[in-house]
């Protein structure tokens, strides 16, 4: 059986700190470097929490649907995935995010960094949707 806790602990703490960075607007009280700083936790906190996402979801492709040869590679991971149905979302918005993650690596300032800020949303939507599909809970 999988232990989807670290799945769950790190989509968690993506979702708090993007709903802080989304009320950003009304928090007059922050100097920019605050600001800057609670963005780049965001990116951070994707990081982490995709990273986690796909290795699980290569463990729940080999143990639950019994796939043999699945690569260790985010993209291969993904594209099985939605061979078998595993997203409500398209596969473009997957690789989407792995292009994402790839960007951001070593750079969080600048364009990269809006523009996978610019996906927050959608991703943690996306992977709570994975979440509950993998674990057939409901997300809390």
């Amino acid at each position: 059986m999988i232990d989807y806790e670290k799945f769950q602990k790190s989509l968690k703490h993506l979702e708090l700190q993007f709903e802080n960075y989304r009320r950003l607007e009304d928090r007059d009280n922050l100097d920019e470097l605050d600001r800057e700083a609670i963005a780049e936790s965001v990116i951070q906190r994707f990081e982490t929490c995709y990273d986690t996402l796909w290795k699980h979801l290569k463990r729940y492709l080999i143990e639950e649907l019994g796939i043999p040869d699945v690569r260790h590679s985010p993209k291969p991971v993904l594209r099985l995935a939605a061979e078998n149905d595993l997203f409500s979302s398209p596969i473009e918005s997957w690789l989407g995010y792995a292009e994402a993650r790839t960007l951001t690596s070593h750079d969080y300032s600048g364009e990269k960094a809006e523009d996978c800020l610019e996906l927050m949303g959608a991703f943690v939507d996306d992977a709570i949707g994975l979440y509950q599909t993998l674990t057939g809970k409901t997300w809390e």
